[in-house]
Parts: C-alpha cells; structure tokens; sequence
C-alpha cells in the first residue's frame, strides 16, 4: 500500500505513469487535502488526477502539528500511520526529511519510475524524464543524471 502526496502525484500524472502506481502496489490512497489540492480546476494535471484518484481518498483527522507542512502533507503522513502504509509518495523536501524523522518510509516520483523499470515495466526512464523536463515542474539536472545512473542508462 502507498499513500500518495500531491507534488509526486502531479510528477506521475505528467509523465502518464500513474498506472504504475496501480502496478507496482496493491492499494493506492490519498487523504482528501492532497485530492483537494490536485484537482484544483486551473491546476495542470488536475482532471486526470481527478479521475485516477476518484475512489482512492480517504478523509483524515490531524492529530499532529504543521510543523512547517501543508495540509496535504501532514495528512499524507497521518493517513500513512494509521493505515499502516508501504511507502508515503512524496517528493517535497523537507516533507521527506520530516517523514524520515519519524519512521516513515518514502518513496519519491523518480523512485517510483526507477523501480518501474527494475519490475520491467517500463523499458527506459529517459523519454518520461523528458516529459517531466518539458512540464513547467522543476526537476534539478544533477538529479536527473543520479536517477539515469541508478537505472543504468
């Protein structure tokens, strides 16, 4: 099971995996301030997210602080402690530092494409991070090339 936050989510849908989620893990939630804040009607990608997330939104109650966090990803985090969760998909810095602090594993959109490619199911992550490098998300080029790197190409 993985809880999914909005940046990551919004990565995913731009580079048209978000079946891979549905692939790699058996059940795939997010806490209604994360479908909130992706589907958005001006939001880019928020009508596919809309429709993938449509029967996967859960509605949390925080019970802990901001901690400098947005709501979306306090409850991503709550939502992933009381489900128990595999994984939480988040792609916010400080919001996987903070995940990282309290026992949380994460998993960020580059990860999820890299283990894609380890299941064989995709069979290069260059033309996705092409699409990702043509969105108006930013993605840093050191990173881009550690990710390449992993994956070996």
């Amino acid at each position: 099971m993985i809880i999914g936050d909005s940046s990551a989510l919004v990565a995913l849908s731009t580079m048209d995996t978000l079946d891979i989620l549905e692939k790699l893990f058996d059940e795939v939630f997010v806490p209604q301030a994360v479908y909130d804040e992706v589907t958005i009607s001006h939001k880019p990608q928020s009508l596919r997210l809309k429709k993938f997330l449509s029967n996967k939104v859960i509605s949390v109650t925080l019970d802990i602080r901001k901690m400098g966090l947005g709501n979306g990803e306090l409850e991503a985090i709550t939502l992933y402690q009381h489900m128990k969760a595999d994984f939480l998909l988040i792609d916010d810095k400080r919001a996987k530092k903070f995940a990282h602090l309290n026992g949380i594993s994460t998993i960020g959109s580059l990860g999820i494409m890299i283990l894609a490619k380890e299941e064989g199911l995709i069979s290069s992550l260059r033309p996705y991070l092409r699409k990702l490098a043509d969105s108006n998300l930013y993605v840093s080029p050191s990173l881009v090339e550690k990710v390449l790197s992993i994956a070996g190409e």
